[in-house]
């Protein structure tokens, strides 16, 4: 006997191979098309995450303009209430308050302290988010309340020398 080779498992090994052949030329790679398709969707994620980071950027340095200045308002609060509770010296014309910043980091001797202590108000001034700097406008107890000029008697009010706008539209300088 010898070995079928007209039976009908005899052009099943060939078949198979070529089945594989099929399937490999399938699986080399993406086809231009995939390609094209994949960077598209890439780059539209890209355009929608640029300015998804910039708002949250912007949004942090809202936040933390928002703390710097309730940091220094309420040393300028305390100042004040130390001086109508008679524990500083008030100089004529301040109207209680201070008058620079320096005041509130450096101390103010207590007046009913034998032994000279200060009493400081500020760790450090603050830096302004928006200008990256140390240098906030002031506004004295005299000055208009949306004035952009300072007329030196006391430092009331700060605010921020940035003339960009919020998220919502004032200026930050109103803030």
């Amino acid at each position: 006997m010898g070995i079928d080779t007209q039976g009908p498992l005899a052009g099943a090994r060939g078949s198979v191979t070529g089945v594989r052949g099929l399937r490999r030329r399938k699986q080399r790679g993406l086809t231009l098309v995939e390609l094209i398709v994949a960077f598209t969707i890439m780059a539209l994620l890209t355009t929608m995450a640029v300015p998804l980071a910039r708002y949250k950027v912007q949004r942090d340095k809202e936040r933390q303009l928002t703390f710097a200045l309730r940091e220094i308002r309420k040393a300028i609060d305390d100042y004040k209430d130390a001086a109508l509770a008679g524990k500083i010296d008030v100089k004529l014309g301040t109207e209680g308050y201070p008058e620079t910043l320096d005041q509130l980091v450096d101390g103010v001797k207590l007046l009913q302290d034998a032994q000279g202590k200060k009493i400081k108000f500020l760790r450090r001034v603050p830096i302004d988010p928006m200008t990256n700097s140390r240098d906030w406008g002031f506004r004295s107890m005299q000055d208009d309340p949306k004035s952009q000029s300072w007329g030196r008697q006391n430092i009331f009010d700060v605010y921020s020398k940035s003339t960009d706008r919020a998220r919502d539209g004032t200026p930050y300088a109103e803030w």
